[in-house]
């Protein structure tokens, strides 16, 4: 009885066998730039396939509605058992752990429970690990780590609490967003365009670290900013820029950084005293170079009172780790060009062509988007879709309450969000000083 009844949890039956969710493959676009895109070789019947059922949706409120009941029937029945750590398990272990690995797989639907007990990790097991590690957020290698094991054992009881804290979230969210809009998803860290109630791309993401939170807001796009400047706020001037140039006074012209006064006056660098504070006077903007450039080849200004927008990054390794809290609550977007192109479908004279050949030039444009377009910086942790896959989320800021935590994240969340206007910038200031602190380490 209670095995038939939480075999339906994740979803329909899973067809058993090698597979699934590869680690990200790098693809290259025409700057020679890693673009990471998500990607799955096996058989179709064996895949987690990514939903076109947009999160926030009246669809998403339904299935998580029914997961909830499902999982409320499998902690009546006493939850799924916990995986020992210590040990890494994978194809071809044998160990009394992978007998607990996979009884722990068959409560939440991951496995059949005609694969039975065995001390043996095979292949029906490595599959399994696979979906469990897709509905989770973590990179699908089928290599039960420490980050899954910690993942698995989380209590039945926590991952209920997690979708009702998520269902009332959802709820609010489910009418009323617009024809055309962009979610952009913090726990998750990934973005996804929303056009006629179905997803039409989706978009890894880079999201404000643990200390340095992306803001829950809802905005619209305005504005595309191709080849734009970066200029260095007055936080990474003091913590990073000091101390670089008292070690090497060539570091400005290394990394393209300009010296301006208050009076919009080009200096050098030697004629600031790098040996003081007195470079906060002045204002370092870094040249427009897609390599280089902390904001890529095009930022995308959303109205808002807390600096922050989304924007292309040269350091596009990050699309293909499942740790993806690493800017300073700005959102870095992977195939970046992908998602312009979308938000200016409607901007006459602004096809993918134009786009690459402005983008090609160098040259510094603004484009008003028309119409400007809503977009929905939420935080989901836990949701379901129409097929039945039940997925979670790490809540990495600390919001659901209820202490659920990756094993990469052992930086304590503060108590108040760290995101915040910007002094003095505005609604759009030019600045995300997290990959500059990545390349002045």
């Amino acid at each position: 009885m209670r095995e038939s009844a939480i075999f339906q949890f994740a979803g329909a039956a899973l067809v058993l066998g090698a597979v699934a969710l590869t680690p990200a493959a790098a693809a290259w676009d025409q700057d020679g730039q890693a673009e990471w895109a998500q990607r799955y070789d096996a058989d179709a019947r064996l895949t987690v396939s990514r939903s076109t059922t947009p999160i926030l949706s009246t669809h998403t409120v339904a299935a998580t509605e029914a997961a909830i009941e499902r999982l409320r029937e499998i902690t009546a029945n006493g939850g799924w058992p916990q995986v020992p750590g210590g040990q890494q398990l994978r194809l071809g272990s044998n160990s009394p752990a992978v007998s607990a690995l996979r009884r722990r797989l068959i409560v939440s639907g991951d496995i059949g429970a005609e694969t039975g007990a065995s001390p043996v990790f095979d292949s029906y097991v490595e599959a399994a690990v696979r979906r469990f590690q897709a509905r989770h957020g973590i990179i699908s290698t089928g290599v039960v780590n420490q980050q899954t094991v910690q993942a698995l054992n989380v209590p039945a009881e926590t991952r209920l609490k997690q979708l009702e804290t998520n269902l009332v979230r959802l709820r609010s969210f489910s009418h009323g967003l617009g024809n055309r809009y962009v979610t952009a998803n913090i726990p998750a860290a990934s973005v996804e365009t929303v056009e006629n109630d179905e997803v039409v791309t989706h978009h890894m993401a880079g999201v404000g670290k643990i200390d340095r939170q992306s803001p829950v807001m809802q905005t619209k796009a305005i504005q595309v900013n191709f080849n734009p400047f970066w200029t260095v706020p007055a936080s990474v001037i003091r913590k990073d820029l000091i101390p670089k140039m008292q070690a090497d006074p060539n570091y400005l012209n290394a990394n393209h950084i300009r010296v301006y006064s208050k009076d919009n006056q080009e200096l050098q660098p030697e004629q600031i005293n790098w040996r003081s504070l007195d470079a906060l006077n002045f204002r370092f903007r870094q040249d427009i170079g897609g390599d280089f450039n902390s904001l890529g080849v095009v930022r995308i200004d959303i109205a808002n009172p807390y600096g922050v927008y989304m924007h292309d990054t040269p350091a596009k390794g990050v699309f293909g780790d499942d740790f993806r809290f690493v800017s300073s609550g700005c959102i870095r977007l992977q195939n970046v060009r992908d998602y312009v192109a979308w938000l200016l479908k409607e901007t006459p004279g602004w096809d993918r062509d134009h786009i690459d050949q402005v983008i090609a030039s160098g040259e510094r444009v603004d484009v008003k988007i028309t119409p400007a377009v809503p977009v929905y910086w939420v935080y989901i942790t836990a949701w379901a879709a129409p097929d039945g896959l039940t997925q979670f989320r790490d809540d990495i800021y600390q919001r659901d309450g209820l202490g659920v935590r990756s094993a990469g994240a052992d930086t304590p969340a503060p108590v108040v969000q760290a995101a915040r206007p910007v002094r003095g910038e505005g609604l759009f200031p030019s600045d995300d000083d997290s990959y500059f602190e990545e390349r002045t380490r």
